[in-house]
């Protein structure tokens, strides 16, 4: 068996999540970039014709993991409270696992970076809050759970909770998990939806 060695491609996208992991908040540069990298910034541009390129790469990367993986819980979760319960738990798990991503799925990597760059980011999210919105509908409909709100009151109550964990995670300079004490907040999160 031989190990396939990651693609220049790949290699690029991993040295700039290390470098988003290593210092949180700065400013990354091709230059610093194509150092760590050990290539040129001629080379760097060979595979992306741009930054902003590179992190819609990663936005996508975390699309798929994410809701890739959604959609296996959603097919095999019958139910609603479990499902919501493990789609949060997924996506605090990949935070914690992927934290440079973090830095550009809440838009602090991308401070400085076109607007329309953040906003793709934000998608992520809102996405996420729309699946979210729609597994409680389902729950209405399917199995007569009553939230103690609407459904788009209930998604936000719960995204709130996700992108505060990973700020929090951030903001910790990746040291508080995200997962951490998960059942028990989550009781508390579910409480705060259902009753």
């Amino acid at each position: 068996m031989t190990d396939q060695k990651p693609s220049r491609r790949e290699a690029i996208l991993h040295a700039l999540v290390e470098l988003l992991e290593t210092d949180p908040g700065a400013r990354i540069t091709t230059a610093g970039l194509a150092k760590s990298v050990g290539v040129t910034e001629a080379a760097l541009y060979r595979h992306f014709p741009s930054k902003r390129k590179m992190f819609e790469a990663l936005i996508e990367f975390a699309e798929e993991a994410v809701f890739s993986r959604c959609q296996v819980i959603l097919q095999e979760q019958e139910d609603v409270r479990v499902r919501l319960q493990q789609l949060v738990h997924l996506v605090l798990v990949f935070a914690e696992r992927n934290p440079g991503l973090c830095c550009v799925l809440t838009g602090d990597a991308l401070m400085g970076e076109n607007d329309t760059l953040r906003k793709r980011a934000s998608q992520f999210f809102e996405r996420l809050e729309t699946q979210v919105r729609q597994t409680l509908k389902e729950g209405e409909i399917r199995q007569g759970l009553r939230p103690r709100t609407t459904s788009a009151r209930g998604a936000d109550f719960v995204l709130v909770f996700v992108e505060g964990r990973i700020q929090r995670f951030i903001r910790s300079s990746f040291s508080r998990l995200p997962s951490t004490d998960f059942d028990e907040s989550w009781g508390l999160v579910a409480e705060g939806v259902w009753g």
